[in-house]
């Protein structure tokens, strides 16, 4: 053992109970003895250096009374390395500060403590001292009581009627495998075995538990919602956009040349130039636009455009109908603003005054010109999109349901994905619903040239193929939008107010942001749908006499401009019909007399 070996003890407190009749304390200490003090009593041991011996000599000293003979505990011999007996005192002084000294001399150590102790603070330090040649280790120990008057009431009593003290139970090892056992925390014991595991894990519960949760009835309601609720909604809304376009596409092409004849009859009549209303001029600045735009489009090859775009390969097709999709949606938002910024101007240019007519008349021929170039490159987009729709058609290698597949898909992977606000989802449908219209503009210009081109029985393949374009288009608008709802959290009741505000719309009622929100510029379809169907009644005009030709031309253009404006009255006034129930219809859902 080291020959500087440690004394650590611990003084009982001063009670009455360990007093002696003449008042003086007797201890009976070992070096080695692990008493310690229950009442919380801090020891203050501290080396009795020369200086504090000097004060305590001139300190006036208070008499005391005669101490009892100091025991002496002698250890038991040890054998240190130089195989000397250390031999150990313990001498303890009784002053009223509790003041006690211990000298423990033997061998070549020497060790010197001094216990301090203070009942009123309860605290104490322990200063312990081993000289061993040139070698010097010092310790110190603090400890503080925490224990207060309020909390351990009982403890003050002990301590001022001398209570006994009890012995401290030393704590126990941490045993870690038994506290995982007994922890609730822990579902796997270490000892389990395989079969027990597979036991509990088929008879607990569900086998799923780890993964999954159990749903509530706003899951329940969310699931019904995205397969049953919402797709009926969101093709309805769909349809009734669709018929409103080609509401505004029969407008373009039936009563605006007829306001336009009958402006030109009242001027050449009356004989006389009046300024034309606002709604003379629009008309004037779409027809220009129409005019401009299918005069351009005669010009262009259409044979030579087919044939370019079926040299390329099926992934090309995709990448190109991909690439005219974008500029066919930049074109429509364009054509929105600047065909709206055109009627502002000609609204400006029927109200301005004489002196600033000359202003508003550039102003207006600069717009005219700005929306005639973005209508005739719309035009051209549209057309292109067109041919290589027909490509996809009358290839005999798959080349449309690979087209089909990879372009819807390709939608619903940049949109569902999003996240999407109520104002975006409203504008996203009306989106679909000018895509569908003009879907049925590709059609139709394939008819066209089936009926010029095709050879053999070809009506029904054509029937097939636009069946099957439509009912792909209806598939991914619904997926669409039924998991755009489910991922931002929007209700089916939402899509019947999108249709409220179309159907506000179709009635020129105001709605609460006081715009609307379907914006379809029919110019640019309108170009193509007159250049594909004029060689199609060309080639059933006779070629000779003049006279009979011209004749037929009118028969023909009369016959077409009824059926146009049958269909459209049929169409207006239906719109008109659905839209005027189904507001009364919100409204009195509104005052709850009616549950959707």
């Amino acid at each position: 053992m080291d020959s500087s070996r440690k004394v650590s003890f611990e003084i009982l407190s001063n009670t009455s109970s360990f007093e002696d009749a003449d008042g003086s304390s007797l201890f009976y200490h070992s070096n080695s003895d692990p008493t310690r003090n229950q009442n919380n009593l801090q020891s203050d041991v501290s080396f009795q250096n020369p200086k504090s011996q000097k004060r305590k000599k001139h300190r006036k000293k208070k008499p005391k009374t005669p101490l009892n003979d100091c025991t002496v505990i002698p250890e038991d011999p040890v054998n240190d390395h130089d195989n000397a007996v250390v031999s150990s005192e313990v001498v303890f002084e009784n002053r009223s500060d509790l003041n006690r000294r211990s000298y423990v001399s033997g061998g070549s150590a020497t060790s010197v403590c001094t216990v301090t102790s203070d009942n009123v603070y309860n605290k104490g330090e322990l200063r312990q001292r081993n000289v061993n040649g040139s070698e010097e280790a010092e310790s110190r120990v603090e400890e503080s009581s925490t224990t207060t008057a309020e909390k351990q009431p009982q403890q003050r009593m002990s301590e001022a009627n001398g209570g006994v003290v009890t012995k401290l139970e030393t704590a126990e090892s941490l045993d870690w495998k038994r506290l995982m056992a007994e922890d609730s925390n822990y579902a796997y014991s270490v000892e389990k075995s395989p079969l027990k595991y597979f036991l509990e894990a088929m008879y607990n519960g569900n086998s799923l538990q780890s993964t999954t949760t159990f749903g509530d009835e706003k899951e329940r309601e969310r699931v019904y919602d995205t397969i049953f609720h919402l797709p009926w909604r969101c093709e309805l809304l769909i349809d009734v956009g669709f018929f409103v376009c080609f509401d505004s596409f029969l407008s373009l092409l039936t009563i605006m040349p007829t306001r336009i004849l009958i402006s030109l009859w009242r001027l050449l009549s009356v004989r006389q130039f009046n300024r034309p209303s606002a709604a003379a001029l629009c008309d004037f600045a779409c027809f220009v636009v129409l005019a401009c735009g299918v005069t351009l489009l005669q010009q262009t090859d259409i044979s030579l455009i087919y044939h370019m775009i079926r040299g390329q390969g099926t992934i090309k097709l995709y990448v190109v109908y991909n690439v005219l999709e974008i500029f066919d949606k930049m074109f429509q938002s364009f054509g929105g603003d600047v065909l709206q910024t055109l009627f502002n101007s000609a609204e400006g240019l029927a109200n301005c005054s004489e002196e600033n007519m000359r202003f508003w008349i550039w102003r207006y021929i600069s717009d005219q010109a700005l929306t005639t170039a973005a209508s005739i490159f719309h035009s051209f987009v549209l057309l292109a999109q067109a041919i290589t729709l027909s490509t996809c058609i009358v290839a005999h290698n798959n080349a449309l349901l690979a087209l089909l597949v990879s372009n819807n898909f390709a939608e619903i992977k940049s949109n569902v994905f999003k996240r999407f606000s109520k104002a975006n989802i409203h504008g996203l449908v009306y989106a679909d619903s000018v895509e569908r219209f003009h879907i049925s503009a590709f059609l139709l210009f394939v008819l066209a040239q089936n009926i010029l081109e095709a050879e053999g029985p070809w009506f029904q393949s054509f029937l097939y193929n636009a069946f099957l374009v439509f009912m792909c288009e209806m598939l991914i608008d619904i997926i669409k939008h039924s998991f755009l709802a489910k991922f931002n959290d929007i209700k089916p009741i939402e899509y019947s107010e999108f249709l409220e505000d179309l159907c506000k719309q179709t009635l020129n009622m105001p709605t609460e942001n006081g715009k609307k929100n379907l914006t379809f510029v029919p110019l640019a379809p309108a170009c193509v749908v007159i250049r594909v169907l004029t060689p199609v009644f060309s080639a059933h005009l006779p070629c000779n006499p003049v006279p009979l030709r011209l004749f037929w031309i009118v028969i023909l253009s009369t016959v077409t401009y009824i059926m146009l404006t049958s269909l459209k009255v049929m169409i207006g006034m239906g719109l008109q019909k659905h839209a005027t129930w189904y507001v009364k219809r919100c409204e009195r859902r509104r005052h709850h007399l009616h549950y959707d």
